[in-house]
């Protein structure tokens, strides 16, 4: 799982050390098990949000893990074309490669630690694909999509596409130099990540050492969910266990905190690979029917509208043959 490392983590800036006087920590309110499914032309996902109430997600929509698969030759697949509207789609790869192009022209390869952040708006089209030479050789295959709500004000907006590099990312070790803290959105301790958000969030990639302890403070205002990517440990001082594919909502609170196994249970690495993520809840209705994310049905029944009738972008004509 390399997305980025670094060899040396006592070089970089330290997370602040939560005062358990002081601020209080976030306590469990669940655990749930991701149900595998397949997306796109049929590559393997974990439903991460599965079987959770949308007011405790909020801003958040929907999560998709992407593998971790390796595939053989010519088994890669990707997404045909389809729209959007209403919402982000952030697009995080762990390990391999992904081609993105959109009505907008936005688009490009991403890979190991890299980052597209496309916010639909008002509407696009675009797809998501294997570069060729992947499918041709096989390999390993490995990242998130997560799909976050815009604004009622902000769902008109014009589509914008963020190419966030790996090199980009705020990078952070725990208190004690134990955590490899990777900050694509958000702030902590004052290391910002380079995504450009519409509401505040935080999202963060975090690996931590068999046995050690992260604790960081997250802000006050937005919720906060642990979801295990690989590996196993615990969460808060309760020790609930938690393991790859599941999902921890947390309660109010000033800080987290996850533990790693002493001996992890994923053959690929010993260390324990979590996303921490964020946001202030919007708290407006929620309707979202397949590619769709809006306040009403009404809104719902006009996105399909507009998308049969072409008002949500065209293909552009150079990848009208990919």
């Amino acid at each position: 799982m390399p997305a980025v490392t670094v060899e040396d983590l006592l070089v970089l800036p330290r997370v602040r050390r939560p005062d358990a006087a002081g601020e209080s920590e976030r306590k469990v309110h669940s655990i749930t098990t991701a149900p595998s499914g397949f997306e796109g032309e049929g590559f393997p996902v974990r439903r991460a949000f599965a079987g959770v109430a949308q007011s405790l997600l909020d801003p958040f929509v929907h999560m998709d893990q992407m593998g971790e698969v390796e595939y053989a030759p010519g088994e890669p697949k990707g997404t045909p074309w389809h729209p959007h509207r209403g919402f982000e789609t952030v697009t995080y790869i762990i390990d391999g490669i992904f081609n993105h192009h959109d009505s907008n022209g936005g688009g490009g390869v991403i890979t190991n630690g890299d980052t597209q952040w496309m916010t639909a708006g008002k509407g696009i089209l675009h797809i998501e694909q294997p570069p060729e030479e992947l499918v041709i050789s096989g390999g390993l295959f490995h990242g998130i999509q997560l799909w976050v709500n815009l604004p009622a004000a902000d769902k008109w907006v014009p589509p914008r596409y963020q190419d966030i590099r790996s090199a980009e990312v705020g990078l952070l070790t725990s208190h004690d130099g134990s955590a490899l803290l990777r900050v694509v959105a958000g702030d902590l301790s004052g290391e910002a990540g380079p995504g450009n958000t519409y509401t505040p969030i935080t999202f963060v990639h975090a690996t931590i050492e068999p046995g050690a302890r992260l604790e960081i403070p997250w802000p006050r205002e937005q919720n906060a969910l642990v979801y295990v990517l690989s590996g196993s440990g615990s969460v808060s001082s309760d020790r609930r266990p938690i393991r790859s594919g599941q999902l921890a909502v947390l309660g109010a609170g000033d800080y987290v905190s996850v533990d790693a196994s002493e001996t992890g249970e994923d053959s690929r690495s010993p260390k324990l690979d979590v996303l921490l993520l964020g946001g202030v809840p919007i708290g407006e209705p929620v309707a979202w029917y397949g590619p769709f994310v809006m306040n009403t049905e009404d809104e719902i029944r006009q996105a399909f509208a507009d998308y049969q009738a072409g008002r949500l972008g065209s293909i552009p004509a150079e990848h009208l043959g990919s």
